[in-house]
């Protein structure tokens, strides 16, 4: 299975793409989708959008699991954030994959075993369960790798779930 792990925003969007081999997590790709500050909002979404797709067209993932949006003090911002957000959903959508929504809180559980992880430990544990030599940069490549662990072991939860409810 691939996992395109997104930690979405604006400015920058990271991503990063995971394999599921057994109980094996390999990283594909990852990197950042970024935009000017100065540039027109439409054209930044548009960037995003075309970005996206342009990852998921040549990485071809199963699904695509988005951080949630939390509610933000500046809401300027959270709704630019949201913004990104709705357009590589679309991307996705476009594409019929399935998407999939954690809050910050889903995934430092998943990633570090805590809830209330400091971001370093999140970062450190993604650098350690994908074997990487150093921890990806900008912070939003690793969130968006933290994402696609976090889908990764939440979908491996569901069918060991699923497997027990069967008769």
């Amino acid at each position: 299975m691939r996992v395109l792990g997104i930690d979405p925003g604006i400015a920058i969007a990271g991503f990063g793409f995971v394999d599921k081999i057994g109980s094996k997590l390999v990283p594909v790709q990852y990197g950042a989708i970024e935009t000017e500050a100065r540039t027109a909002q439409e054209l930044r979404l548009k960037q995003i959008y075309e970005s996206a797709c342009a990852l998921m067209d040549k990485y071809k993932p199963d699904t695509v699991a988005v951080e949630k949006l939390f509610f933000n003090k500046n809401v300027t911002t959270a709704f630019a954030v949201g913004q990104a957000r709705g357009v590589i959903i679309l991307a996705a959508a476009q594409r019929g994959l399935p998407v999939s929504e954690y809050t910050p809180l889903q995934v430092k559980q998943a990633v570090v075993g805590y809830g209330k992880a400091e971001k370093r430990q999140v970062q450190e544990m993604v650098r350690m369960l994908l074997n990487l030599s150093a921890i990806p940069k900008p912070d939003d490549v690793a969130d968006a790798l933290a994402v696609a662990i976090c889908h990764a072991h939440s979908s491996v939860l569901s069918q060991m779930i699923n497997e027990v409810k069967r008769p």
